[in-house]
């Protein structure tokens, strides 16, 4: 969709040129890295704050890494800042019919908050079906699916796209064109990309293992609170769950050892 956006000069003109084409896919998919990151740093605040002052799911309002990396990065919020500077970019086509009337403003808004809900259904079931993490749970909520959504939290998208839209979407554009016309500036995404793939790869392995290991206590177990693990590790100390430089399976085997010690056994403090 980007590719016949007014960022991308020209286009059509070139549409048969290969390398033209060539060179504005590259722009394009360096674009949506941008945006993607952009969101996923600015959603990783907003998630520190909330979870850190409003969310019921930290009572003892201790600062919480949020999300399952372990960098400074929530993907939901980089791909919904995706979705969001496409509709917006597109305003005009996908709600003109509503134009000249306060309803251009609540169709696009509330359009905005059912993309941004939809996307985060199929995040949140992806991360149960194949991560088998749950990372928020709506199910106190009413008329909530599944405890990932919610109309609740579906107005709240809706608030943070009227937010978007009129106070970060200028400037985000502004920058965008910036970035374009700064190609050099793309090798600091592609290493901000490459460090984001090691982390997402390490925090799926880590997510994975402890699935198996709690499967292995408990048949029944489906998935695991994400949250709840954060809290017990907060307190342990390290922000970012930097904890030990000993490697993931060493760390899984003395835990796995912690919950079968024998009564009056003391654990090996060195583990």
């Amino acid at each position: 969709v980007l590719y016949y956006s007014p960022l991308i000069p020209g286009p059509k003109k070139i549409k048969n040129d290969n390398y033209g084409t060539r060179s504005q896919d590259h722009q394009v998919f360096l674009i949506v890295v941008f945006l993607f990151f952009f969101g996923s740093g600015g959603g990783w605040v907003l998630e520190l704050f909330f979870r850190r002052f409003f969310s019921g799911a930290n009572p003892e309002r201790k600062w919480l890494n949020p999300g399952f990396l372990f960098g400074p990065c929530v993907p939901l919020y980089g791909f919904g800042t995706v979705v969001l500077f496409i509709l917006s970019e597109f305003e005009s086509q996908i709600f003109g019919q509503f134009g000249g009337s306060w309803w251009y403003y609540l169709v696009m808004f509330f359009g905005m908050a059912l993309a941004m809900t939809a996307l985060e259904y199929i995040a949140g079931l992806m991360s149960l079906k194949v991560m088998h993490l749950r990372l928020w749970d709506y199910t106190n909520c009413w008329g909530n699916i599944q405890g990932l959504i919610c109309p609740l939290f579906t107005f709240f998208w809706g608030v943070l796209a009227a937010l978007y839209y009129f106070l970060l979407y200028p400037p985000l554009r502004k920058l965008v064109v910036w970035f374009v016309a700064h190609p050099l500036f793309s090798f600091i995404v592609g290493i901000c990309f490459g460090i984001f793939l090691i982390d997402f790869a390490v925090s799926l392995h880590l997510g994975t293992a402890l699935r198996k290991r709690a499967v292995e206590f408990d048949k029944s177990v489906e998935s695991i609170d994400l949250q709840a693990i954060q809290r017990r590790l907060q307190k342990r100390g390290g922000f970012f769950r930097f904890t030990s430089i000993k490697p993931l399976t060493e760390r899984i085997d003395a835990f796995d050892e912690f919950l079968h010690r024998k009564p009056g056994k003391q654990a090996n403090p060195s583990k």
